[in-house]
């Protein structure tokens, strides 16, 4: 390796290393800030937050590496171009497509180390992170509840005075609010002295037992004018025992879709098989239903009907054009009663079935979105390298004011493209190919003319373009209005 090579990866990984670590605790403060509700106020010691945090980091690096090595290829190739060592280079012969080379080299590599990132250890960490983030309070149960104030845990709002003994699991001075669940906004109060929370690691259950308490619980009579007296019912207990359901804890956060979904939990091997699995099964669901709907809605299915007489069919040799005219006017109404039955039951049918295969179909295009996603990363260290080594040869700024203009600029616009054509590709807008993809194609164009542009000595724009006419417009002005004067001054001779 020569020593020019040498000296501008050094430049570079330096640069790289250090906007890498910067921008990466700055996702961290993010991820902290977005789930500060379930780290705050619930006795987690050090080694239970620093868990949570490693398993939320390895999802950081595909938004970290593009930009930071957008960022970094800006500031290093501006600082090159600024302080003349381009000029110099250009000097001994040497170009700027010989100088990216071991660059180059360097980004392949890295392009290749973040697809086996992304294929491996992101799959494996967001599996440990949603499984510990479900699994939490079924290690130390108590965390689900907050001293002094309303935690909501399920159906309930538990507040509690005091928590004490192993774990937290002794509360003391209970009062919970159990939410409606038939829609009639009823209401039940139950308050207790103290309670224990039991748990297991092998079950799904919370259990919350109660000792020396009431029961408040609204009472909705059937006649209307009733319920204007409010009435209640009341009831003490010495023991009460409640089951409150683990599944349902976190479930409102920036991440529901893909808790609900596991296709970010795969590798590629994986998300082919299940895509496969999911691709026959929802076309043999299409088929099963077309053959259903044929047997319900056929003439045959009319046929079958008990008032109508099968030999009235028997004695015809062909249908006529109007089948109803065979039958008599009792037949004709059971016919007709029939279809609408069957015409109504069908258009429920179908409406379900088309919110089933259509939710099924969102399920597919999210594990396209995310099998190419694992690509999209790999290319996206490319495509930022050949947008932000060019730029900054061309505008010949280093340090951290305009190249931190341009990546936050150029960074922002890739993210938005992605997300809008990742959430149209959802919806079954966009192929999922083309929704993966759509940021990639779109400033692919930009790549390549900045990439010409700096090999061929060319600003980033060409001000002569825009001004020419201009000054063309204005001689055509002037040169008018020096004719007319001079016309006007002859004439007053």
């Amino acid at each position: 390796m020569k020593i020019l090579d040498r000296y501008l990866l050094k430049t570079f990984l330096t640069t790289f290393a250090t906007v890498f670590v910067i921008l990466f605790f700055i996702f961290i403060l993010q991820t902290i800030w977005l789930f500060i509700a379930e780290l705050a106020g619930k006795d987690l010691d050090i080694g239970m937050v620093l868990k949570f945090l490693i398993f939320s980091m390895p999802r950081i690096v595909p938004l970290v590496l593009p930009l930071s090595i957008l960022l970094a290829s800006i500031m290093t190739f501006g600082n090159l171009a600024e302080n003349y060592e381009f000029a110099a280079m250009k000097s001994a012969g040497i170009s700027l497509q010989r100088a990216i080379i071991p660059l180059t080299i360097f980004i392949t590599l890295l392009s290749f180390v973040a697809f086996l990132f992304a294929n491996n250890v992101i799959p494996y960490a967001e599996y440990k992170f949603i499984n510990f983030r479900k699994n939490i309070a079924q290690v130390q149960p108590a965390l689900a509840i907050t001293e002094g104030q309303f935690s909501d845990v399920g159906f309930y709002n538990i507040k509690v005075n005091k928590k004490s003994g192993d774990n937290g699991n002794t509360l003391t001075g209970i009062t919970i609010h159990k939410k409606s669940t038939n829609g009639d906004g009823s209401k039940t109060v139950i308050k207790a002295k103290d309670g224990k929370l039991i748990s297991s690691k092998e079950s799904s259950i919370l259990k919350l037992e109660l000792n020396n308490g009431n029961y408040y619980e609204d009472v909705m009579p059937k006649k209307y004018e009733d319920r204007e007296k409010l009435p209640f019912a009341k009831s003490s207990f010495k023991k009460y025992t409640i089951n409150i359901d683990l599944s349902e804890l976190n479930k409102v956060d920036v991440d529901e879709e893909n808790i609900s979904n596991t296709n970010t939990m795969l590798t590629v091997n994986e998300l082919n098989y299940t895509l496969d699995s999911l691709q026959k099964n929802i076309k043999t669901e299409i088929v099963s239903f077309s053959d259903n709907i044929n047997v319900q809605t056929g003439f045959s299915a009319f046929v079958n009907n008990q008032a109508i007489k099968k030999d009235t069919l028997k004695k015809l040799k062909e249908l006529p054009k109007d089948l109803l005219s065979i039958f008599k006017n009792q037949e004709k109404q059971a016919i007709l009663s029939a279809a609408t039955s069957n015409l109504v039951s069908t258009g429920y049918n179908i409406d379900a079935t088309k919110l089933n295969l259509e939710n099924k179909q969102k399920t597919i295009n999210n594990h396209y979105l995310a099998l190419y996603d694992k690509f999209v990363i790999a290319f996206a260290c490319f495509l930022m390298f050949f947008i932000g080594a060019p730029l900054g040869a061309i505008i010949r700024k280093g340090g951290l004011g305009l190249p931190i203009v341009f990546a936050v600029f150029i960074f922002i616009s890739f993210h938005f493209i992605n997300t809008f054509g990742k959430r149209i590709s959802q919806e079954d807008g966009l192929s999922p190919f083309l929704g993966a993809w759509m940021s990639s194609f779109v400033l692919a164009p930009l790549a390549i003319l900045l990439t010409y542009r700096a090999t061929n000595d060319i600003g980033l724009i060409n001000m002569d373009i825009i001004f020419t006419p201009i000054q063309k417009l204005f001689k055509k002005i002037l040169k008018k209005f020096s004719k007319n004067k001079n016309k006007f001054h002859h004439g007053f001779k």
